[in-house]
């Protein structure tokens, strides 16, 4: 039987590691799909974005645009109003009730008081301990939750005839319903090893640090 005091240290180990966790950022996945030519000509790189009437004044999107136009000037593209290219942006995010019937650790003999039985006394022993009599059970358990589905594409075109050179799509699933908190990664992600393989799915993450 492993002493007590090792065994609480366990717990407390285990704790900290959880905060720790839940300060380190989130990993955002997604999906990338890139197509373009072998023989793309991007030129000399000058470019424009092209924007429908509701897109012109439209402030969410300009906030993505920027994050657009930080990849580009990455990448050695330079934004001009007489640019070679253009560049257009859509996206769209959907939302699912989802159903998940999963496996359940629980423990048989833990009541609502301090331990097993009720018992009053002490901070720890064989009372408070979920698992020290029994082994513990896996209970089937429902959970119900609201999944999102996010949809980014990029396009760049030549700005002379509007043929596409590169098209990216971004696919990503969350249970959070803001798209601004997970845009900075499906853009990183719209551009990772630029222009990247033709029409080959990838699975990227990019880690996003906490707000400070």
């Amino acid at each position: 039987m492993i002493p007590v005091p090792y065994r609480l240290s366990l717990w407390l180990a285990l704790l900290f590691a959880m905060l720790l966790s839940g300060c380190a950022g989130t990993i955002v996945r997604s999906e990338v799909t890139a197509f373009h030519e072998p023989t793309a000509d991007f030129g000399d790189k000058t470019y424009t974005f092209s924007r429908d009437a509701r897109q012109e004044n439209d402030l969410e999107y300009r906030s993505y645009e920027n994050l657009v136009r930080g990849e580009l000037q990455r990448l050695g593209f330079a934004e001009s109003a007489s640019g070679r290219l253009q560049v257009g942006m859509h996206y769209q995010v959907d939302a699912r009730d989802m159903r998940v019937v999963e496996p359940v650790v629980v423990d048989p003999w833990y009541g609502p008081g301090f331990g097993r039985y009720h018992y009053p006394y002490g901070f720890y022993g064989p009372y408070v301990d979920p698992f020290w009599f029994a082994p513990p059970l896996v209970q089937q358990v429902e959970r119900r939750f609201v999944s999102y589905s996010r949809r980014l594409e990029i396009t760049i075109a030549r700005a002379a005839d509007h043929k596409n050179l590169y098209q990216v799509v971004v696919n990503s699933q969350g249970q959070n319903p803001s798209l601004a908190a997970v845009m900075p990664a499906m853009v990183k992600s719209a551009f990772a090893d630029f222009p990247g393989p033709s029409g080959v799915p990838r699975v990227l993450e990019v880690k996003l640090e906490p707000a400070r």
